[in-house]
């Protein structure tokens, strides 16, 4: 079998090696796509001013999500003796209970441990306001509310680790992801009705009087954030805009920096109104809404801790914020308003007379 492409003529070789290079170009194309947009719009632009097109650098990465101990907050555990535990029985505590504590729920994913936490806190919760307290003995029911008010308030902190712990979150932030094609760019809607659902199960503890929570439909949310990495490919295509703009702005400046300089005929300081431009800047506005939306939705969640750990806070203020002027959403914005403002002095040029 090791010998056997030695029997294969040369032609059927090299259309085997032509067909998988088309393939692999193919999916490149599809990654490019907005890149050669953003390249396609310098050309134009360089021909337009009669000028050569700009250098092209690779646009830096996004930095790496915090490993998974750095993400983490320290829970100090409860303990209640069995003994403890079944004078509570009637609140359908000791089987959740058992559950947690087995082999393979101290195994368990971060999503189901959040899930058993949240069961624990609602059955608590529900015990304490039902009959079944006022049938308890002082001892008992003393432990039932200082069991109760323990949850309560450890469930942000539980609630984080559930989240923040979980691969399919840490999946969104994956830097093994492209910038994403140019009609493509709206945040999913699935994934936009999982932050929306993430961000009230984090609310939750904090609601004096809290909502009956939907816990089966944690799992399918998260997986619908771990089905893409759109959180990184958003990055990666502000960082993308960024960088080409950047290139493009050498074009201007060089154009301003030239004395006698005047801007061809028809020349706009509005890209919507110029040719050259006009298809960018549909795309410029797409992503820029795209950004606003989801940033609007997923900073809460890094947000739902009063002191989050350190390296989650470090990469939020780096990539996710939204006035640091050196995270890329409002790098991006600084990059686009220097092109427009240099449109615009490049088109006061030469007034007519």
């Amino acid at each position: 079998m090791a010998n056997a492409t030695r029997f294969i003529p040369d032609p059927v070789c090299r259309g085997i090696v032509a067909i998988a290079l088309i393939l692999m170009l193919a999916g490149c194309d599809t990654n490019d796509a907005s890149d050669r947009l953003l390249r396609d719009y310098q050309r134009t632009l360089a021909e337009r001013l009669d000028l050569s097109p700009p250098d092209h650098a690779e646009p830096r990465n996004i930095g790496a999500f915090p490993r998974l101990r750095e993400r983490r907050v320290p829970i100090p555990d409860t303990r209640e003796g069995l003994l403890d535990i079944f004078a509570l029985r009637e609140c359908h505590i000791t089987t959740l209970v058992a559950q947690r504590n087995s082999t393979l729920g101290l195994v368990a994913p971060a999503s189901q441990r959040w899930q058993y936490e949240l069961k624990l806190w609602q059955r608590l919760t529900a015990c304490l306001s039902s009959g079944v307290a006022d049938r308890l003995a002082a001892d008992d029911l003393a432990r039932l509310e200082q069991l109760t008010a323990t949850k309560r308030r450890q469930l942000p902190q539980a609630s984080w680790n559930g989240l923040f712990g979980s691969e399919e979150w840490a999946q969104s932030f994956s830097r093994v992801s492209s910038p994403l094609p140019p009609d493509d760019l709206t945040p999913p809607s699935e994934q936009l009705t999982a932050l929306e659902y993430l961000n009230a199960l984090s609310r939750a503890p904090l609601e004096s009087s809290p909502r009956p929570v939907d816990l089966e439909a944690l799992e399918r949310h998260l997986q619908a954030l771990n089905d893409r990495p759109y959180t990184a490919q958003l990055l990666r295509t502000l960082l993308l805009a960024e960088q080409r703009l950047t290139e493009a702005n050498t074009l201007l400046d060089q154009a301003l920096d030239t004395p006698g300089y005047c801007p061809p005929e028809g020349f706009s300081a509005d890209p919507r109104q110029a040719p050259e431009a006009r298809r960018l800047a549909n795309w410029l506005t797409a992503l820029d809404d795209a950004a606003e939306a989801w940033l609007t939705r997923l900073l809460p969640l890094f947000d739902s801790l009063e002191a989050p750990p350190e390296a989650v806070q470090a990469y939020r203020q780096a990539w996710l914020s939204r006035r640091n002027s050196q995270a890329p959403f409002p790098s991006f914005h600084q990059a686009l308003q220097a092109h427009l403002e240099r449109r615009e002095a490049l088109a006061s040029r030469c007034p007519e007379a």
